[in-house]
């Protein structure tokens, strides 16, 4: 299926074994199972069905991708000496190879899956996009740049059986994050702009309409929701591609419209960091969060394995239907160990007097009963504005019957949709940069603003298509505090 080219940018990877340790050893769990999959996905409001799955057999079936070790392309003219001769002579090196391996084993293998596995569909050996990444000039024309050792984050050489090929990554495109310092941090959302490098590499180097589709129909295949009334997703199948350039530039570096979600109603890239902590996945709780095998079993739906239906609506055409390649245990509990293993960086924000006034402010309005040391999240799903919980429903004991009054499109009118969201961890927050579940803002301050509820405010963030100001509403609390209490809280928060 070519979602995985056109939605761009996912979540998945893979990688070979490395460093020597002792300890017992274990191999890969047989994680893509119908016993565990059949009570992992939310069911999705206003069908109040969960979306479907491939089989185990479907899935087990499937081939192969041709998973290799990659290497990094760095900004024409910035490469080390040698450094291209090197990756012409290379040959294909698996990523990862079968067998068991120690807790330290499997994570510095998970390390390289993380760093190095491409999106297997946009490889290209096409000579004309080989010597644009080779160009300066051609390169830098179309927003390539360099970070500070020289690298271009988001592509890969890649050495195949048919010849060196250029890729684009698939983990670390979205949740590698350039620190102030210029150093990169593993796990947080992204926050430099993709150059159109890439986007020149899907739409040459890849296949991005469905089999038997046009372009704009297969957008639509990506994100409509036919069971919504007048879903605003029926409008791009008569876009234009000026329109449709207009749709993607409006989501800022950070957040995303990946398949099954939607370009209007956007999600901010998750934070891997603490994901062992959590309880579900996606801003939306889609799916519930029970161990390294339901990481995986993600990792692999959003890359290479979704089937699109929704009770009694298929979104897909038999012939589009289909898994291209399946991804081994072993590449994707490699990935699972090394995400449960990431730690946020050193924190340089001191717990000084106003942060400790500021935690006294956290303590007094009562905000750890959401947000619960020492997680900071108490791992709940808050109702999204208009929604009932239908008594029956199975995540009702992870409830809280309560809204906090954001904006409830992405929760109720896409495919992600479960009429939830979840209680996100204030874990981090100095470092992650976005706000809210679209990550309509960027600082802390913009949060606390009053501001930002009037229809003339202007979001740092994620504002919308063909939209120039709005308001961002909900989580109404903070805004009332005192200048003094607002400034002090900021500074705990900080500190976390």
């Amino acid at each position: 299926m070519c979602f995985r080219a056109v939605a761009l940018m996912t979540l998945v990877a893979i990688v070979g074994a490395s460093a020597q340790s002792s300890g017992p050893t274990r191999q890969a769990p047989r994680f893509w199972n119908d016993r565990e999959l059949a009570e992992w996905a939310t069911p999705i409001a206003g069908l109040d069905v969960r979306p479907a799955h491939f089989s185990e057999r479907d899935y087990y079936a499937a081939p192969n991708a041709e998973w290799v070790r990659t290497y990094p392309v760095y900004f024409p003219g910035r490469e080390p000496a040698g450094y291209w001769e090197m990756l012409r002579a290379k040959k294909p090196e698996p990523l990862i190879v079968p067998g068991a391996r120690t807790t330290e084993e499997w994570i510095a293998t998970g390390k390289r899956v993380f760093e190095e596995m491409d999106v297997a569909t946009f490889r290209s050996i096409d000579p004309q996009i080989i010597a644009l990444a080779r160009s300066a000039e051609q390169f830098a024309s179309r927003g390539g740049r360099a970070q500070k050792d020289g690298r271009a984050l988001g592509l890969r050489w890649v050495p195949t059986s048919k010849g060196l090929a250029l890729s684009v990554s698939d983990c670390s495109l979205c949740h590698t994050r350039a620190m102030p310092d210029g150093s990169l941090l593993n796990g947080p959302p992204f926050n430099v702009p993709f150059d159109g490098v890439i986007g020149e590499l899907a739409t040459r180097g890849a296949t991005l309409s469905f089999p038997g589709d046009s372009a704009t129909t297969s957008s639509w295949r990506q994100y409509a929701a036919p069971w919504i009334r007048n879903d605003i997703h029926d409008g791009m199948k008569s876009m234009t591609e000026a329109e449709a350039g207009v749709l993607a530039r409006s989501i800022p570096p950070g957040a995303f419209a990946r398949f099954n979600g939607s370009p209007y109603y956007v999600a901010k890239v998750p934070d891997l960091i603490g994901i062992k902590d959590r309880k579900y996945i996606d801003h939306t709780g889609t799916h519930r969060l029970r161990g390294q095998a339901d990481v995986m079993r993600y990792a692999a739906l959003v890359s290479c394995c979704d089937p699109a239906d929704f009770g009694g609506h298929r979104i897909l055409t038999d012939a589009q239907r289909n898994i291209l390649y399946r991804m081994p245990d072993e590449l994707l509990f490699a990935l699972a160990e090394y995400l449960f293993a990431l730690e946020p960086p050193p924190n340089p924000n001191a717990a000084d007097p106003r942060a400790t006034a500021g935690r006294r402010v956290f303590q007094r309005e009562g905000c750890a009963g959401c947000h619960t040391p020492p997680l900071y999240t108490n791992n709940k799903l808050t109702l999204a504005q208009g929604y009932s919980l239908p008594p029956d429903h199975p995540n009702r004991a992870d409830v809280m019957p309560v809204s906090v009054g954001t904006d409830p499109n992405l929760a109720l009118k896409t495919r992600k949709g479960t009429g939830f969201y979840k209680v996100p961890s204030l874990k981090g927050v100095w470092y992650r940069g976005m706000f809210n579940h679209d990550g309509s803002v960027t600082t802390l301050e913009e949060w606390f603003d009053p501001a930002r509820l009037r229809e003339d405010f202007v979001p740092s963030g994620f504002v919308g298509y063909k939209v120039t100001k709005r308001p961002v509403p909900g989580h109404p609390s903070g805004l009332r505090r005192s200048a003094e209490d607002k400034a002090a809280l900021i500074a705990f928060l900080r500190t976390l």
